[in-house]
């Protein structure tokens, strides 16, 4: 599979997976979608709560999926897409980009299994998708290897 095939394919099964957020408070919906080392894909979406510390981002859920599946390690890229609810999807084409939180919470992926992820961003509607490495993203990163893992 091509770079941009990947893509594309992570990005539309965000927005599928953005469908299901639950984001009753921002009116924001988030999807994410995880290609691992086996070709699958998880997905996860953001999950909002009244007491708004609480709530989840779609990326840390689909990392805590894997995690509790032990693919942790698996992990080879992310697609990642937003935007605001209209009738409970998500609409809009600019990209989103992991907060900085996530970004950490992939660092911890990226690190265990000894790999640069690949970060693909996109709107949740359109065809503009941004590709960056998590490396990038996220310069300087304190993760496992900074505890002799």
């Amino acid at each position: 599979m091509t770079d941009p095939e990947q893509a594309r394919l992570l990005i539309d099964h965000a927005r599928e997976a953005a469908r299901n957020a639950h984001a009753p408070y921002s009116n924001f919906g988030v999807g994410a979608a995880v290609l691992l080392t086996d070709g699958s894909i998880v997905t996860g979406a953001n999950f909002e709560n009244a007491s708004y510390g609480l709530s989840l981002c779609a990326e840390t859920v689909a990392i805590a999926t894997l995690s509790a599946a032990g693919q942790l390690r698996d992990v080879v890229a992310i697609g990642v897409i937003g935007g605001m609810m209209e009738d409970n999807v998500p609409r809009g084409e600019t990209p989103v980009r992991p907060c900085g939180r996530c970004r950490q919470v992939l660092n911890e992926a990226a690190q265990m299994g000894r790999r640069d992820l690949t970060v693909y961003c996109g709107g949740a509607e359109g065809e503009a998708i941004e590709t960056h490495r998590l490396s990038d993203l996220l310069p300087h990163a304190f993760g496992p290897a900074d505890l002799g893992l």
